[in-house]
């Protein structure tokens, strides 16, 4: 029972704290909206936070499929993370995410609330009703736009809205892999461990009621240090392989993704507390047998942490105007109302986890390239002012097995943050901005960094797409007219990139604008390598991968200006840059030309840009 009743107001109202949700709210405050964040845990991130520590996957698939990394908010948290915190320590990383959302005008966060009951009407949701448990305080949070990004889909079930469950049968979709009949399997909850090395022998007593496992037991399941998986025992197998293949690491001191169950449960929630016991005797059993059963090369190794959270990959999925499927995976499908994308490989887990190990953990099916979703993936087709991010959005299994990992999710909690503020601002609901404002969306997006295959910059506001370009020098292939293409990422064999000389002297790169006018804001989008990761990760193999530090590529120092008739009239000077979107603010001063000069980077001997915007 709550000791004090609270209601408060908010345009946009989202509900969950992982990387989804946190990109939904902070796309939506950034567009000038009253925004409320609802988080039932102590820390922002969801399953990348410390409480889980599951390193951040996407459309670039361990770095195997080039220039695939998701930017927008989800890239700038991260490089903001590999500034301030070289060791990728987790609980570093939850600060970083708690002062993106604290720190951001427009945001109200309420953290250790977990949301009990909504008010609805006329198909609508009035309000959701949280209990805080650290102030014990009953809150009321009334909102125009809802966005269910608790993975559950929670706020949508108790709002009536559509939902599914576990397989479709393959005929609904004509679906090649999906199964015959329609079931309720799912995949299941998975608890992670981080060991360290004491330098002298550490012994580990087994608890009595830790499972029991031999060598045979694991053959198909990873346990020592290697990188890529075999399908004769590797834990992993790859079906339908095509030319970009899904590595997979592990070392022996860090989590088994493997360490799994719960897909085979009636009900994955309302079982959730027996699950992670049950995950408890599998992971003290294994650590057993890689501590005292053969030799491992863990004799020096002290169990250091064990996650008490698991992380879900599957529970229920909303249904929207459209449900995303395998063949559209597959295809590599551009929506016309395309707001986000995906390109990790249909992932399918075995149901029973780690009670089936006679067998692979996991199948894989691989396919060339990536795909967009769309829009009508992002609500819900029967709650007027519900939309959805994160894993509970609108796919059949076959697709939600690609694309229920955190960074897709993350750049669709983005779309659906920027929409629903969008809703907001037109006084309509989020239907309506699918059937009448997409193209204001797609181009919000793009302009803020985010990538939508076959979409790119057509804002009519930009000047800089009128303008003419010269620079100091170009690289063949690395045109200077690259900056006003559209693109802001290599895309295919085309580079979209301004690449000078190297940088024995100052670059400059020059926008001659077509008349003067007044400028308020310069954006640029510089190369940070999104062919490699930069996410945090309990893994050694993961983390040997990435440079230390922020991506060599990256301007560091440059200057802006702004000339009328040859003579420079306002300026910036930018020193120790730590981003890849740059947005820099003037008064409104006229003028006809912009400068850019690059002075260095961080690693990398030429200057690197992608895009340049005036505004």
């Amino acid at each position: 029972m709550a000791i004090h009743e609270k209601t408060a107001s908010f345009d946009v109202v989202v509900i969950g704290g992982g990387f989804s949700g946190v990109c939904a709210a902070i796309a939506a405050a950034r567009e000038g909206v009253k925004v409320a964040i609802i988080q039932n845990r102590s820390v922002f991130g969801g399953t990348g936070s410390s409480e889980t520590r599951m390193h951040i996957v996407g459309a670039n698939c361990h770095s195997s499929k080039p220039n695939l990394r998701e930017t927008g908010i989800i890239e700038e948290i991260l490089l903001e993370n590999k500034r301030r915190n070289p060791y990728a320590d987790f609980p570093i990383f939850d600060m970083i995410i708690w002062e993106k959302v604290k720190m951001e005008e427009n945001i109200t966060a309420f953290l250790n609330t977990n949301i009990e009951d909504i008010v609805t009407e006329d198909g609508r949701i009035r309000a959701v009703i949280g209990h805080q448990n650290t102030t014990e305080t009953r809150w009321t949070v009334c909102g125009t736009i809802f966005v269910d990004a608790t993975g559950h889909g929670t706020v949508g079930v108790l709002a009536g809205a559509e939902s599914r469950v576990g397989s479709e049968s393959k005929y609904e979709f004509n679906e090649p892999t999906a199964p015959e009949q329609a079931n309720s399997n799912k995949m299941g909850n998975t608890i992670m461990f981080a060991a360290t090395d004491r330098g002298e022998p550490v012994t580990f007593i087994k608890p009595v009621w830790a499972n029991t496992y031999t060598e045979e037991d694991l053959k198909y399941r990873p346990h020592v240090d290697h990188v890529c998986a075999q399908a004769d025992g590797g834990g992993l197998v790859t079906v339908d392989a095509g030319k970009n293949q899904l590595p997979e690491f592990s070392n022996v001191d860090a989590g088994y993704w493997w360490i799994e169950l719960g897909g085979d449960c009636d009900d994955i929630i309302q079982e959730s507390e027996q699950i992670r016991d049950d995950l408890l005797k599998v992971l003290y059993g294994v650590w057993d047998h890689i501590k005292n059963q053969a030799d491992h090369g863990a004799q020096n190794l002290d169990l250091e942490w064990v996650s008490m959270v698991p992380g879900y990959r599957e529970s229920r999925r909303l249904i929207g105007d459209y449900i995303l499927n395998e063949n559209d995976v597959r295809a590599n499908r551009v929506f016309d109302d395309a707001v986000a994308y995906g390109g990790w490989p249909m992932d399918v887990h075995v149901p029973g986890g780690a009670k089936e190990l006679a067998s692979v953990g996991s199948r894989v099916y691989n396919f060339e390239g990536h795909y967009s979703i769309p829009y009508r993936c992002y609500y819900s087709r029967n709650v007027k002012n519900l939309m959805l991010a994160g894993r509970d959005i609108s796919t059949s299994k076959m697709a939600f097995s690609s694309c229920r990992v955190m960074g897709t999710c993350a750049v669709g909690g983005q779309a659906s943050g920027t929409a629903a503020a969008l809703a907001v601002r037109h006084g309509c609901d989020p239907r309506e901005i699918g059937e009448k404002h997409i193209r204001e969306l797609q181009q919000l997006l793009l302009k803020n960094d985010c990538y939508i295959p076959g979409h790119r910059n057509t804002d009519e506001s930009d000047l800089a797409r009128s303008a003419s370009v010269s620079a100091t020098s170009e690289t063949a292939g690395g045109e200077a007219v690259h900056v006003i293409n559209g693109y802001s990422r290599a895309v295919g064999k085309a580079s979209n990139c301004w690449i000078s000389a190297p940088l024995t002297q100052p670059q400059s790169l020059t926008l001659t604008l077509s008349g003067a006018a007044p400028v308020q804001e310069v954006r640029l989008t510089f190369d940070t390598d999104l062919s490699h990761e930069i996410q945090p990760s309990l893994i050694k193999n993961v983390k040997k991968r990435q440079v230390k530090g922020l991506p060599h590529e990256l301007v560091r120092d440059y200057d802006v200006e702004l000339l009328l008739g040859g003579a420079v009239v306002a300026s910036r000077e930018m020193r120790d840059n730590g981003q890849r979107l740059n947005r820099l603010a003037f008064d409104g001063t006229v003028c006809d030309a912009v400068r850019v000069t690059v002075r260095a980077t961080h690693g990398c001997p030429e200057a690197r840009i992608f895009e340049i915007r005036v505004y």
